[in-house]
């Protein structure tokens, strides 16, 4: 089984950016698409973002599109999630998944996966 460590949260004041790292270990990361996804205190789990192993093709929810970016790097077995332009209300532990799902409707784009094995997340908390 792919297991993944998710690093890199930490707390930024409004406006600032983290790159947050997903790292596997034993088996290698260039089969699997993988996804980010995140859940904030009281709240459901919700997709981020997923790129893909094929082509690395990436999808984002509408309240992250433009700000931050996904991207992987085979060689080093890492996945990645620049965020830039970080608000508050994208605090929350972020976890990264092999096997991400994704459904566009038009330009609006949901995030899931089949599964419910986590990794330990990444808290990122945002605030002045």
């Amino acid at each position: 089984q792919l297991q993944l460590v998710e690093s890199g949260g930490g707390s930024v004041q409004p406006g600032g950016s983290l790159r947050l790292s997903c790292a596997a270990s034993r088996f290698t990361l260039d089969y699997n698409s993988i996804g980010w996804f995140r859940q904030a205190p009281g709240k459901e789990r919700e997709g981020v973002s997923c790129i893909a192993s094929s082509d690395g093709s990436t999808v984002y929810v509408d309240s992250v599109k433009g700000r931050f970016t996904i991207s992987r790097d085979n060689a080093k077995n890492t996945v990645y999630l620049q965020m830039n332009s970080l608000k508050p209300e994208d605090t929350a532990v972020y976890f990264c998944a092999p096997d991400c799902l994704t459904d566009c409707i038009g330009d609006v784009c949901y995030v899931s996966r089949i599964g419910d094995d986590w990794g330990q997340g990444t808290q990122v908390t945002v605030s002045s």
